[in-house]
């Protein structure tokens, strides 16, 4: 076995790795997402619409449970409005200290995923590289006719490295996508949530009347 075959084999492993670090990654935020309870936006409105429709305990019962992302945004609004109701900018600060945890939560690991995703189609190359290499290897020390057999292993490496390292960035990329796209719905209903209930909730039909 040549030092290209050994190398072929290396890069192979590696992207198998690689695929396998993805998919892990991928089921591991979805376990967490879960966990945290992100994306309960009904449970906030609902408590949103409580807090502003003057059922104060109730807003804040349920707020206590912490059982979503959302909720425990509302809890730390409240909080801050209970200890210093005249001060809107105490309950403003400790909510968005509240939203910074939450986000940092939520954002682990995935920096994992944009290096799968920039790792995997560079490790194809090098396989593209190896593969050509053993090819003209093959060229460079056989005399007279060339049996196409013999270049066959290092273009068959050529080829499918890349493209195994372009499957497995794609695969990271839309897990990467879908979970940074999450995260972006949450962050933008914690900011909503937290002006609604601090400063009021505004009727998009105002304008109208």
């Amino acid at each position: 076995m040549s030092i290209f075959q050994i190398a072929s084999f290396g890069v192979y492993g590696f992207l198998a790795v690689l695929s396998l670090f993805a998919v892990g990654i991928g089921l591991y935020k979805i376990a967490q997402f879960s966990r945290l309870g992100v994306g309960k936006r009904n449970e906030a409105e609902k408590i949103l619409d409580d807090w502003l429709n003057g059922r104060v305990e109730e807003a804040i019962s349920a707020a206590g449970k912490r059982k979503s992302v959302l909720a425990r945004i509302m809890q730390a609004v409240f909080s801050g409005i209970q200890a210093r109701p005249s001060d809107v900018s105490y309950a403003e600060e400790l909510s968005r200290q509240t939203a910074i945890i939450e986000l940092a939560t939520m954002s682990e690991r995935m920096r994992s995923l944009d290096m799968v995703v920039q790792a995997a189609p560079m490790l194809g190359l090098l396989g593209t590289v190896i593969g050509m290499i053993e090819a003209f290897s093959v060229l460079a020390v056989t005399e007279g006719a060339i049996d196409p057999t013999a270049l066959a292993g290092g273009i068959y490496v050529a080829l499918t490295t890349t493209a195994l390292g372009l499957i497995i960035a794609l695969i990271a990329f839309f897990i990467a996508t879908w979970l940074e796209s999450r995260i972006d719905r949450e962050r933008n209903m914690m900011e909503a949530l937290m002006s609604a209930a601090i400063h009021g909730r505004v009727d998009p039909n105002a304008s109208n009347t």
